[in-house]
């Protein structure tokens, strides 16, 4: 299956295949440079999980991890937990996002151009309204990104992996 990369003003966020997660996994044949330093120890289980997802579920390509690259460089990974109804409060219909922006590539606004890239996609191509984020409650800076893009915070939860996760939520017309 071939899903075409999304392409905003500065970036190009390329869906991860099966194949590419593994090169990434072993660091070898990727069509873009990684940090030396990355996968660590939580993102190689992350990505561990996305070849058994599409193992599985091959049609959820699209909607899963996509690495965010500036001039053939990764400068981080984003993409949705999962299709349509697969978020943090199960809610029928809505995408939850998830984005990391490596550090030496932060507070240059990729977060925030990322995060828009894929909301437009979604909205523009599969017609998405509904939008959920879970954010660390002292991760200042996703909160301010999720509220500059509109999510207002609707509550919160206990994820199992990452503990206290506020969530918010974006709906669009």
């Amino acid at each position: 299956m071939s899903v075409p990369s999304i392409r905003s003003e500065r970036l190009e966020l390329v869906s991860l295949s099966t194949e590419l997660l593994t090169a990434m996994l072993t660091a070898d044949g990727l069509p873009f440079r990684m940090p030396s330093d990355w996968p660590d120890e939580h993102d190689r289980r992350f990505l561990e999980l996305r070849v058994r997802d599409l193992a599985h579920f091959p049609q959820y390509q699209e909607w899963l991890v996509r690495a965010i690259v500036r001039n053939a460089e990764m400068v981080g990974h984003a993409g949705f937990h999962g299709p349509p109804g697969i978020n943090a409060i199960g809610a029928p219909g809505a995408l939850e996002i998830g984005y990391a922006i490596f550090r030496p590539h932060r507070r240059q606004g990729f977060g925030a151009e990322t995060a828009g890239a894929l909301l437009e996609w979604a909205r523009a191509e599969r017609a998405i309204r509904h939008f959920v984020a879970s954010v660390a409650p002292d991760n200042d800076a996703s909160i301010a990104l999720v509220q500059k893009l509109g999510f207002e915070q609707t509550g919160s939860r206990v994820d199992d992996e990452d503990g206290l996760e506020l969530v918010f939520e974006r709906w669009f017309e």
